[in-house]
């Protein structure tokens, strides 16, 4: 197994308050792993962590194969074009297409060709089931549309790991199952993910690896069968 994450009696800190002491968890390539823990627990510092937002100061870490200690400013982008990140809001550009979207961030990370552009594009819409919706803009769709688009978005740089961060938070029930297939399709065809929620229905219908916050630790929880 290739491991895609690994921390080592790391310590995550927000400016000078220690969030997260002693976290050692590693993550493979091809896993699904939850993330949860109350607000506040640290689930954000933790994933802000992984793509570079907040710097590892204390403990070892790599995370597709950059290390987090030692990671410099300029190669944050290049770290981040390994990882899909995908938010709770979307963060989509009202002011164009959905596919305008797409080829502003291909664009941002050294795309030039545009029939490549336009064929990953489709590639990506098709994978989140929405190839249709390419000329619409954002605020035409729904809430879970949106956050299949952020989807198709973080899969345009085929990232070795994709970090959701809440992607089902402001989704109602019946429209979090439906994000939630999307991103178990991704995974079953390869794509690491880590997702942190608070979704425990989620967690019941889809059980998988789950690390949790709690007291200022990450720990594995074992889930019981049945």
């Amino acid at each position: 197994m290739s491991t895609i994450l690994s921390l080592k009696n790391a310590a995550i800190y927000q400016r000078e308050n220690l969030i997260l002491s002693n976290v050692n968890i590693t993550v493979d390539k091809g896993d699904f792993v939850y993330l949860i823990g109350k607000t506040g627990t640290g689930k954000s510092s933790f994933m802000k962590t992984l793509y570079g937002d907040i710097p590892l100061v204390e403990g070892e870490g790599s995370i597709v194969d950059f290390d987090l200690p030692t990671l410099k400013e300029s190669q944050i982008p290049f770290l981040r074009r390994k990882l899909g990140v995908v938010f709770q809001d979307f963060k989509l550009l009202n002011d164009r297409t959905v596919k305008g979207n797409l080829m502003f961030v291909l664009k941002a990370t050294g795309w030039k060709d545009k029939k490549a552009m336009d064929r990953k594009i489709d590639d990506v819409l098709d994978k989140v089931g929405m190839k249709n919706k390419g000329n619409e803009f954002p605020y035409q769709l729904s809430g879970g549309e949106q956050q299949r688009i952020a989807i198709a978005r973080a899969l345009l740089n085929d990232p070795e790991l994709i970090l959701a961060d809440e992607p089902t938070g402001n989704l109602d029930p019946q429209t979090s199952v439906e994000v939630m297939e999307v991103l178990q399709e991704i995974n079953k065809n390869g794509r690491t993910i880590l997702m942190a929620t608070h979704d425990y229905a989620l967690i019941l219908k889809y059980p998988s690896k789950t690390l949790k916050c709690e007291g200022s630790k990450v720990f594995e929880v074992v889930q019981r069968k049945g």
